[in-house]
This record gives structure tokens, sequence and C-alpha cells, in this order.
């Protein structure tokens, strides 16, 4: 952007800015210009929440979720009051979001940290694949919930787990297609997630792509 800025300081919050997803160069400066004019203190709590994530994340043992502490367990995976036999794979943290703030789900879930697509490179071995089966095999697992994207790569994600698993005396389950093909569950209003998660059907009886 042919954009003139009074400094390099400035110049390097916008291009900080402009990384982000969904986020134009203009708005970029707007949110630069908003940063230089608060408080300092203000300032100084946000950048030490950007160092925080850097250097502060933990993810779950078990399901790959966020977790409080290095090499422990989330909160979800340790709750008495969550069935771990109900295994909800998703594709990231994300929807994980996406679905507790529903308040309808009582179970586990498995975060693979993307789904299989061969055009962009990704294949099962990048996923968090392994430790799903670990845990399928370790644990009286009673019900996998596929909570994928409804896209070719979404579907050929949820065919990839359930031959692998298919022997084994689980039932299979993915949610009902209220959501439209092409559809990731962050976008979804909360009222179309929650339908297509409790009208959730038999994977084998679904209408994959």
């Amino acid at each position: 952007m042919d954009v003139r800025l009074p400094s390099k300081v400035l110049e390097d919050l916008v291009n900080q800015f402009y990384k982000l997803p969904g986020i134009g160069y203009r708005t970029a400066i707007k949110l630069a210009l908003h940063v230089l004019h608060s408080d300092k203190n203000d300032v100084l709590q946000f950048s030490e929440s950007f160092k925080k994530i850097a250097t502060d994340t933990f993810f779950c043992t078990t399901c790959h979720n966020l977790s409080p502490q290095k090499d422990m367990r989330c909160e979800i995976c340790t709750s008495p009051k969550r069935d771990q036999s109900i295994v909800c794979v998703v594709e990231t943290i994300k929807d994980i979001v996406a679905i507790e703030s529903l308040n309808i789900y009582t179970g586990s879930y498995h975060v693979l940290g993307g789904i299989i697509s061969p055009i962009n490179g990704i294949s099962p071995s990048d996923l968090k694949l392994d430790s799903l089966f670990e845990r399928i095999d370790n644990q009286e697992s009673k019900e996998i919930i596929f909570a994928l994207p409804t896209t070719l790569d979404g579907d050929t994600t949820c065919f990839y787990i359930h031959k692998k698993i298919q022997n084994k005396n689980i039932q299979f389950s993915t949610l009902s297609r209220g959501l439209s093909v092409g559809d990731q569950l962050e976008f979804a209003d909360k009222i179309t997630l929650s339908q297509s998660f409790l009208e959730r059907v038999p994977y084998e009886k679904s209408n994959a792509l």
C-alpha cells in the first residue's frame, strides 16, 4: 500500500496488525493509531498478553486443547462432569470454543490440528491422529463424533479415521447437515450449530460428499 507513515515504529506495528486474518491495511493503520493514543499502561499490558501467548501457552497431553500448565491435561479432560467415553473430533481449538459456547455438550474433545488435504500437502502424519487412536485403544470410548468442516477435505478426514478404527465397538456419528456444505463451525450461528450437534446422525448414514 502506498501510504506514507510518519515513523518506522508505527510502520512496524501496522505491518504486524496487517498479518492478522481479516485485517486490511487501512484497518491495520487504524488499530496502530489506536494503540499509539492509548494509555501507556494499557499498551504495556496488551503487549504482555501477546508475549505470554508465545511463551506460556501449553497444550493438553490428551486432547491437544489449551492446558493451564506444561505436560498437563486440560480442564475438560480432567473434569468428573465430562463423559470421557464420548470424543468429539474437531479441526482446531476454535471449534471447541464454538461448541462450548452452546452449553449442550458434556463429552470430551480431540483436536487434530488440521484436516487431510492433499492439495495443500497435509497428510495424516501431519495431524494428531496417532494420539486419537491411542486414546481409543486405552480407554473405553463409546462414541466418536465427527465435527469437522463440511468440505471434501473434512469428509476425507472422517473417512480415514473411520476406516482405521471401524472394527472397534464404537458408535460413529457426525453433525447433521443443518450446516451448509463448506461451512466452518466457528462461523455457524448458535441455533444452527446446536441443532446440527443435537440431531447428529450415524456416520455411515450421513450425506458425506
